[in-house]
């Protein structure tokens, strides 16, 4: 993986998978890594230089000191920059999501197209937050072991998670607090989504355990170009991975239409 440090000291990890196409920057789920883009990088990597980051506290970019989602878009600009790529698409899903929006709201020019999955604008539900502050506390005491799978079945449904739960169970204390209170605390955005001039597709599972419907409802009706919502009948939370043959031809046609 090659790594940048941006201007506020923070190392950022990341894959350039290279091509000669227009760049796409690829931003994965909460507790997730580059890796979650096997399925895209192999579908429509040939076409486009699919650029996967490992945003802060996940992957092999560290991190040390509380932050929030603007950090982490203000990285992936980062990324760019020490790639001399002056725009690209974005695709995100769940957090991902969050960050592409923010990279919008930053840095319009440079973000020619947003594709997000699994995504809201809007702050997290104050019980939810709750919930999430108390699993992530059970699982600091008293070990991964009793939340991990309830993890999974929230943000993978009924896939296959034997590949991730290892790497979940890894995470340190202290990063898993901080990764997460980036999660909870994150502030609403669907306020200022009009300021978003981008050509947006809005992908959803209808099987989402983390975010209704609703919550991409929502989200298209505020962005002024937002193709139609694309529902995926049975889609997962983070359904970039989960349903990657049904999500690919949505992304690719997308793509093709805007790059």
């Amino acid at each position: 993986m090659a790594t940048v440090t941006t201007g506020d000291g923070q190392l950022v990890s990341y894959v350039d998978h290279g091509g000669d196409g227009p760049a796409v920057v690829l931003l994965h789920s909460f507790l997730m890594d580059v890796s979650m883009w096997a399925a895209q990088v192999a579908a429509f990597g040939g076409s486009y230089r699919l650029i996967a980051i490992d945003e802060r506290g996940h992957g092999e970019t560290p991190v040390n000191a509380p932050f929030d989602y603007w950090d982490v878009a203000r990285d992936a600009l980062a990324v760019l920059d020490d790639l001399g790529i002056g725009s690209a698409a974005v695709i995100g899903t769940s957090q991902g999501g969050f960050i592409a929006l923010r990279m919008a709201f930053l840095a319009p020019e440079r973000v020619t197209a947003l594709a997000v999955l699994g995504t809201s604008g809007e702050a997290e539900d104050e019980q939810i937050a709750a919930a999430y502050n108390q699993l992530t506390e059970v699982w600091i005491a008293q070990g991964p072991d009793r939340v991990v799978e309830a993890t999974a079945k929230i943000c993978l449904g009924d896939h296959d998670a034997s590949e991730w739960t290892p790497k979940w169970s890894a995470v340190e204390p202290e990063r898993l607090r901080l990764i997460a209170n980036a999660l909870v605390s994150r502030d609403g955005v669907l306020d200022r989504a009009g300021e978003i001039t981008a050509p947006v597709l809005v992908l959803h599972g209808t099987a989402d355990l983390a975010y209704p419907v609703a919550k991409a409802e929502a989200l298209v009706a505020a962005l002024p170009k937002a193709e139609p919502l694309v529902l995926v009948e049975g889609g997962a939370h983070f359904l970039s991975l989960t349903h990657a043959d049904d999500v690919n031809p949505h992304l690719e046609r997308f793509l093709s239409a805007y790059l």
